[in-house]
C-alpha cells in the first residue's frame, strides 16, 4: 500500500515538472519574439498644404417661388372654353379660362337701353328748362337716372369682364383643375401658378454669424434633383429680428433660374461664401482621426538612430525603416469637401500618416508606400466597422 501511494506521488511529480517545463519554454520563447525588432508597419503619407480657403457658412433651406398663387374666379358661372394646357408658360393677362356670358351679355343689351333712353329724356327736358318749361328738380332726377343706368352698365361690363380669368402674372402653370361646361362657384381653384425665373432660397443661420453676411453677398445651392450641379445667387433680405425660440435669423437668397430647375417646395443645401482666406493650412479627411477626446494625426518622423547616423531610410525590409510616428492633438476647422482646415498642431510641410493608422501606436516604426491598396488588408483587419461612421459624424 506505501509502496503503490510512492510511485502515484512520484508519476504526479514527474508529469507537474513536465508541465513546468514546458511553460517555462514557452515563456521563454515569447520573450525572445518580443525582444526582437518588429517589422516597420507599411502606410502611406501626405504633407500638410498650404492652400487658398474659401471659407462657407453651410446651412439648408427651401426653394420659393418669387410669386405663386391658386388662379381662382372672383364671379360664380359654367366654363364655356378653356384656354391653356397643363404646364403652359403664360405672360400676365393671358386668358385661361372664358365663363358662359351669355345672359349677362342679354341683360347688358337691356341696360344700355335703358341708359340711352335716360340720357334722350335729360337732353329733352334741359331744353325744356331753358324754356322754363320744367323744374329744376325733374331735370336733377332725370340726372340722377341716366347716372344710375350708367352704373348699372359698367357694373354689368365688369361682370362679364370677370368672366375672363386672365393670368396675373408672368409663370408657369400647373396642373389643370377643372373641366369644360363645370360650373365654378366663386372663389374655386382653377389651375396654380408660379413664378420660377428667378426663385427664392429661405434659409436660416446661427445669430452668431449674423456679423458674416450681408445683402447681395455670394450663395452656392444645391439640390437632391440634380447632383453635383450648383446654382449660384446672392443674399436678397435679412430678417431684422432673430427667432427667440431657436436664436437662429431668416434669411433669403436670389437665384437665378433660367432653366427652370428649381421648383417651390424643393430641399436645398446652401453654402453662404465668406472672403477667402489665404495661407490655410488643410489635410485630407482620411489623415484625421476624430474622437470625442480631440482629433490627432500621426505625424511621421526621422528615428534617432538615423538622425544620428544621417543616414536614409532605404534598407532591407526585414530591417527598421528608419522612420517613426508620434500622435500629435490637432485643432480642425471647417471642412470642404474631402478637405480639412487645420487651425493649431501642425506646421506646412509636415508628413503625416494618410493610410494604415489603425495599427500604430506613439514610437512605431513605418515605411511609406505610394500604393494605398499596400495597406489595405491592415486597415480591414484593425478598423471597427463603426469608426468611420463616427469621424464622419464628428467631422
Amino acid at each position: 500500500m506505501i509502496l503503490r501511494s510512492l510511485l502515484v506521488i512520484l508519476i504526479l511529480a514527474l508529469l507537474g515538472g513536465g508541465l513546468a517545463l514546458l511553460k517555462y519554454q514557452q515563456i521563454q520563447e515569447s520573450m525572445a519574439q518580443l525582444s526582437q525588432s518588429q517589422p516597420p508597419s507599411t502606410v502611406t503619407a501626405t504633407e500638410v498644404q498650404t492652400t487658398r480657403w474659401q471659407p462657407r457658412l453651410q446651412a439648408v433651406g427651401n426653394v420659393q417661388s418669387v410669386q405663386g398663387v391658386v388662379v381662382n374666379n372672383e364671379v360664380a358661372g359654367q366654363v364655356k372654353r378653356i384656354l391653356f394646357e397643363s404646364g403652359d408658360q403664360v405672360t400676365d393677362g393671358q386668358a385661361l379660362v372664358q365663363l358662359d356670358t351669355e345672359v349677362d351679355e342679354a341683360a347688358l343689351v337691356g341696360l344700355r337701353a335703358s341708359l340711352n333712353l335716360a340720357r334722350l329724356q335729360l337732353e329733352r327736358n334741359q331744353k325744356l328748362l331753358r324754356d322754363r318749361a320744367v323744374s329744376q328738380g325733374d331735370v336733377d332726377e332725370l340726372n340722377a337716372r341716366v347716372a344710375e343706368s350708367l352704373a348699372q352698365v359698367r357694373e354689368k361690363e365688369a361682370l362679364i369682364r370677370k368672366k375672363t380669368i386672365l393670368a396675373p402674372f408672368d409663370g408657369q402653370l400647373g396642373i389643370r383643375r377643372v373641366n369644360l361646361g363645370q360650373f365654378l362657384d366663386a372663389g374655386s381653384a382653377i389651375v396654380e401658378l408660379e413664378a420660377i425665373d428667378p426663385v427664392y432660397v429661405d434659409y436660416a443661420l446661427p445669430e452668431r454669424q449674423l456679423s458674416e453676411i450681408e445683402v447681395d453677398q455670394r450663395v452656392e445651392v444645391k439640390v437632391n434633383a440634380y447632383p453635383g450641379r450648383v446654382f449660384e445667387g446672392r443674399i436678397q433680405a435679412i430678417s431684422p429680428a432673430v427667432n427667440r425660440e431657436t436664436r437662429n435669423i431668416q434669411v433669403r437668397a436670389l437665384v437665378p433660374n433660367p432653366d427652370r430647375l428649381l421648383l417651390p417646395g424643393m430641399f436645398a443645401k446652401i453654402e453662404t461664401l465668406m472672403a477667402a482666406r489665404d495661407a490655410v493650412l488643410t489635410l485630407p479627411r482620411q489623415a484625421i482621426t476624430f474622437n470625442t477626446y480631440g482629433d490627432s494625426v500621426f505625424v511621421i518622423e526621422p528615428s534617432d538612430d538615423q538622425q544620428e547616423s544621417g543616414q536614409n531610410s532605404k534598407q532591407d525590409s526585414g530591417q527598421a525603416s528608419g522612420l517613426i510616428v508620434q500622435r500629435r492633438q490637432v485643432k480642425t476647422g471647417a471642412v470642404r469637401e474631402q478637405a480639412v482646415e487645420i487651425l493649431s498642431g501642425l506646421e506646412a510641410g509636415e508628413r503625416v500618416v494618410l493610410a494604415g493608422q489603425v495599427k500604430l501606436r506613439n514610437g512605431a516604426s513605418v515605411k511609406v508606400v505610394e500604393d494605398e491598396d499596400q495597406v489595405a488588408p491592415e486597415k480591414t483587419e484593425a478598423a471597427p466597422p463603426s469608426e468611420n461612421a463616427d469621424a464622419d459624424s464628428e467631422a
